[in-house]
């Protein structure tokens, strides 16, 4: 597997996009959450690493939740891909979510893009649900999910190629059972840190032991967040990382 991240804010940034990643697997490219001006965020990332990746080569978006931050894109993202469609025949993303994440989505996205009662959510992606008792097969890795205590239904990830296994936190308070969780065999976990009741100091997290604070990165931080106050590396936008 290749991560390469898309952005490290929280919700509040002036200064990044909001933090997400493409996962490439054996068989497709995997966005994992879909925050605002996707469309930039992907060039500017393809445009520090290199990768070529943009809209139209994602094959699968994996939504961990329902706030702005981590969703606003898919409505550019779902007219674009639909227009594609339409034009030249090219397939829809398929998006995966828990359940409880699905059943409101369109709720979410239909004021925007039901086309005066004409479209629904199948006209612009293929909807698959993952489910918490049994892994998903997505982009030829296997995804886990696991749901976490923040504000809204959200599901943290892991993604298993091989023996290789990359967890995703997503918006969480600190639980020490989803960082067991998240470190089950992993070699690489992307953990949120943010201030506030629904979200996980920096200090719980600079509080684990070593072997585990050694396979943690940070996303999802405030403007103002000063990497000196951990040993835990920050990841930066257009980062590659092999795992």
């Amino acid at each position: 597997m290749r991560l390469l991240v898309v952005g490290t804010a929280d919700a509040f940034s002036t200064e990044r996009f909001g933090s997400s990643a493409v996962v490439e697997g054996a068989r497709g490219r995997v966005l994992v959450d879909c925050p605002d001006m996707i469309g930039a965020a992907l060039r500017k990332a393809r445009e520090a690493s290199g990768w070529d990746v943009d809209v139209l080569s994602v094959t699968d978006i994996v939504l961990t939740h329902l706030h702005g931050d981590h969703c606003n894109g898919l409505e550019s993202m779902g007219f674009r891909r639909w227009l594609e469609l339409e034009a030249n025949g090219h397939p829809l993303p398929r998006l995966h979510c828990w359940g409880p994440v699905a059943d409101r989505l369109w709720e979410r996205l239909a004021p925007a893009m039901d086309q005066g009662g004409r479209a629904s959510l199948s006209t612009y992606f293929d909807l698959h649900r993952l489910h918490v008792d049994r892994e998903s097969l997505i982009a030829g890795m296997h995804v886990a999910c696991r749901p976490t205590g923040h504000s809204v239904p959200t599901t943290a990830l892991r993604f298993r190629c091989g023996d290789r296994v990359l967890s995703w936190s997503a918006d969480t308070p600190f639980d020490a059972g989803l960082i067991e969780w998240l470190m089950a065999r992993a070699d690489l976990v992307v953990h949120e840190v943010s201030p506030g009741p629904f979200h996980t100091p920096v200090e719980s997290l600079n509080g684990l032991p070593p072997d585990v604070r050694s396979r943690l990165r940070l996303i999802h931080m405030p403007d103002d967040f000063d990497p000196a106050c951990t040993t835990i590396p920050c990841l930066r936008q257009g980062q590659v990382i092999e795992v």
